[in-house]
């Protein structure tokens, strides 16, 4: 998956203009030069040389974790959904149920302040009083199955997908989940930084109660309890490494063996309540983890259980309340998590929230009046170009054996090609929009997503669906269906018209950094394990699969030994994936390059060779920088290594670049041939 430091609403269009570096002088087409940072040698310290200036020129907005090259895409994106939001706003007499009426009530009810202050938590008293009427431990089961509807994951995570091992049917997961901070590591490392955010997690916690009509003795006893219960499921939590390893994840249960292992939360009468029917069984990530669940729901107090609950719902939509909990829940979340000044205005945190409700609904407007046809041809072309050098690489692989290059290439010859956006959109015409709460807006939203995933079970799987929007700058692998999804915003360059974009950019900013990338997911050390059907079937030869292994330690090792702030390292297990599709995102791109007009030819631009732009634009497409809290929440919490990281790191490893900046022993950037990582 391509991901870069971005909010919620991390989308693009092609226009030029809003966003744009200041200091293109020159035209857009000339960023790749006026980026240029000449005081930093490319040998040295690739991402600082080729975005330097830009990095100098454009701090960091208050507002924002970071700022990037995602952030200005966003930004002429936020303008034209805005446009799409306001105009469907303003038309009252839209039909009952259509898109516009949905897109502008929401939208409407999102920037209503004076109407969100005056209900204040009234949005969340139904929810509220039905943890209050809970009298025992058995009346648990329930709540909590009401508020896995929501969208608030107390306890537990849940979701349906394809069987990791029966790609053609839809089974019901259950996963590790209930914390309140961003994962297992933040309530068990024991150095000073995270020390101190559990200390302002606890006063968080105890804030968002005294909201809720606590006194603050008794609230800030309930958070030191909050914290307590989630201490003990965190330590019950894999680690972020082990939960990519899809065999160790993978564990189905009959409904009769799920209630052997929790019988506390009565699975016969809580599935149903999650309209979660049409099952036998259920895959189980961690059972270790639902071994504690049952210990805790059998010995901690009902009241702890209780404020546990409270707390998880008003968390949950803190963002949709009145000030005081919004502004709460942005102290800790934003700022004291991600080092962010101030929020974003309140209508771009309208978009966000609407993206994350009804994105394909958006997204259907933002095709028609910004992503003409020609552009999904393009791009359509540019990936056939990226699979046919890929293929050729299979083949030409020195360690692998003929019979596992066959079925390679069976592999990658299946993978579907989805291309800036679905030819079908979801169907949202069982969600209920009105103007009349925003919070309400974002419950009857939480439940609408779960019950239109719940419904799949027991039904053919759809594999024409998208699971991201158009607008959305992001792309990914989906293994289970064995498809690249690439929207159009993860494709395209922020105040660059496309036809004053060449090759060397196209193949090095789209072709190496997200569709070499997406397709390499396939066959990284998780992908490879799925066949070219989808199913976690083992296809390689003992030899082979060890000869891959052995090359994946080298990477392991090369990004555990980068340090990124303070004492923090890079989680080379955790990041193996993504560092390994980053890398053949490089060489296949690049190789796909080499096959173009342009890139049989010296031709310069701006002085550039082109073999320079190409290595340029890979590194344009990593361009940002990020706030020191957010990159230590990164590190800790994200399987992708910083973005400077995912330019020196994989390059390092490549020995055309080391050609084309002339890149010799002794250079920062230099290791040597044994070192290089070489699988793809």
């Amino acid at each position: 998956m391509k991901l870069a430091c971005l909010p919620p609403l991390a989308a693009v269009a092609l226009i030029a203009g809003c966003g744009a570096p200041s200091h293109r002088t020159a035209g857009p087409e000339h960023f790749l030069a006026a980026d240029i940072d000449t005081t930093v040698s490319p040998s040295a310290d690739f991402f600082h040389y080729a975005n330097g200036a830009w990095l100098k020129a454009n701090p960091i907005p208050p507002s924002e974790r970071g700022w990037s090259v995602g952030n200005l895409v966003q930004e002429e994106t936020y303008a034209r959904l805005k446009s799409i939001s306001e105009e469907a706003a303003s038309n009252a007499s839209a039909p009952k149920g259509s898109n516009a009426q949905k897109i502008g009530d929401y939208y409407a009810a999102a920037v209503d302040t004076p109407n969100i202050e005056k209900q204040g938590i009234a949005p969340l008293l139904a929810g509220l009083e039905k943890v209050d009427s809970i009298r025992d431990a058995g009346g648990l089961p329930e709540v909590i199955a009401l508020l896995q509807t929501y969208g608030a994951d107390p306890l537990f995570a849940q979701f349906v997908a394809q069987d990791e091992k029966n790609s053609s049917a839809y089974s019901f997961h259950l996963y590790q989940g209930g914390l309140g901070l961003p994962n297992r590591d933040y309530y068990v490392n024991m150095d000073a930084r995270t020390a101190n955010i559990r200390r302002e997690y606890v006063s968080h916690v105890a804030a968002m109660l005294v909201l809720l009509g606590e006194s603050r003795e008794m609230a800030g006893r309930h958070s030191g309890g909050v914290m307590a219960l989630e201490t003990r499921l965190a330590k019950a939590s894999r680690k972020l490494e082990d939960l990519r390893d899809p065999y160790k994840n993978y564990n189905k249960l009959s409904l009769r063996q799920l209630d052997a292992l929790v019988p506390a939360l009565r699975w016969q009468s809580i599935l149903p309540a999650m309209s979660i029917r049409n099952v036998d069984s259920v895959v189980v990530g961690q059972p270790e983890f639902y071994r504690e669940v049952e210990r805790l729901l059998r010995t901690q107090p009902l009241e702890e259980w209780k404020e546990y609950l409270r707390w998880t719902l008003v968390n949950r939509f803190a963002s949709a309340l009145s000030s005081p909990f919004e502004r709460e829940h942005f102290h800790f979340y934003q700022t004291i998590l991600s080092g962010v000044k101030e929020p974003r205005p309140r209508w771009k945190r309208a978009l966000d929230a609407e993206e994350r409700a009804m994105g394909d609904l958006l997204g259907q407007l933002f095709v028609e009046r910004y992503v003409p046809p020609s552009m999904k041809q393009r791009y359509t072309a540019l990936v056939d170009n990226i699979f046919a050098a890929y293929a050729d690489r299979i083949g030409g692989l020195d360690w692998m054996s003929a019979r596992t290059k066959e079925k390679a290439l069976a592999k990658l010859h299946a993978v579907t090609r989805k291309v800036c956006y679905p030819d079908k959109w979801k169907d949202y015409s069982a969600l209920q929009v009105d103007r009349s709460s925003f919070c309400a807006n974002q419950i009857r939203a939480g439940i609408w997503e779960h019950n239109y995933y719940a419904s799949k079970l027991g039904r053919p799987v759809d594999r024409t669906e998208w699971e991201m929007t158009p607008q959305t700058y992001n792309a990914y692998y989906n293994p289970s269906n064995n498809e690249i999804v690439l929207p159009a915003a993860g494709l395209m360059i922020p105040g660059v018209p496309d036809s004053l974009v060449d090759d060397a950019i196209i193949y090095g900013y789209a072709g190496a950094s997200t569709i070499g990338h997406e397709v390499t997911h396939g066959f990284d050390d998780e992908g490879r394990q799925y066949d070219g059907a989808g199913n976690l079937r083992n296809w390689w030869t003992k030899e082979d699969e060890e000869k891959f292994n052995a090359r994946a330690r080298v990477m392991v090792d090369q990004f555990q030994h980068y340090v990124v702030l303070d004492s923090l390292h890079v989680n080379g297990k955790a990041s193996l994936g993504e560092n390994i599709a980053d890398l053949g995102g490089v060489v296949i791109g690049y190789e796909a390059f080499k096959r173009t007009r342009e890139g049989r030819t010296d031709t310069l631009i701006d002085g550039l060779t082109p073999d320079r732009r190409f290595f340029l634009a890979y590194a344009y497409s990593w361009l940002g920088q990020i706030r020191d809290e957010s990159l230590a929440r990164q590190v800790m919490t994200d399987v992708h290594a910083p973005a400077f990281l995912r330019v020196n790191g994989p390059l390092a490893d490549v020995p055309e670049f080391y050609r084309a900046f002339n890149v010799r022993p002794g250079d920062p950037m230099y290791r040597p041939d044994s070192l290089r990582v070489k699988i793809w």
